[in-house]
């Protein structure tokens, strides 16, 4: 499976689960283990750990898991490690005290949901 696609099918996943501050920055270059990675968040652990499971059984679904899941007990910040996507579930002040996008502010942001900017056709 194609690297949007999975992209694609995580998105629609936070989304279902009501995410927000959706965040998708290109790493290539930048981080050697991973390509994307995804930021969301939610509002408390209860909203991160059911997010985290849409998207772990949504891609289940297309014979593709995880290498690594980590945090999944605090619900504060869950990372799902699919080696070219890690994706990055965050409690919202968990979020804002690691400020992920500004220590990797040479990132490119492909997609960010609070600025209204969308890339994604871009993903090959």
């Amino acid at each position: 499976m194609k690297v949007q696609e999975k992209i694609r099918r995580v998105k629609e996943a936070i989304e279902r689960k009501k995410a927000f501050d959706i965040t998708i920055l290109d790493l290539r270059g930048l981080f050697p283990f991973s390509d994307y990675w995804v930021l969301c968040s939610g509002s408390s652990p209860i909203q991160t750990r059911a997010i985290a499971e849409e998207v772990l059984e949504h891609l289940e679904e297309v014979g593709v898991r995880p290498f690594h899941v980590e945090g999944e007990d605090t619900g504060e910040w869950i990372l799902l490690d699919y080696g070219e996507i890690i994706v990055h579930v965050f409690r919202q002040e968990e979020r804002e005290f690691y400020n992920l996008e500004k220590l990797w502010q040479r990132a490119r942001v492909v997609y960010s949901e609070r600025d209204g900017l969308d890339l994604l056709h871009e993903i090959g």
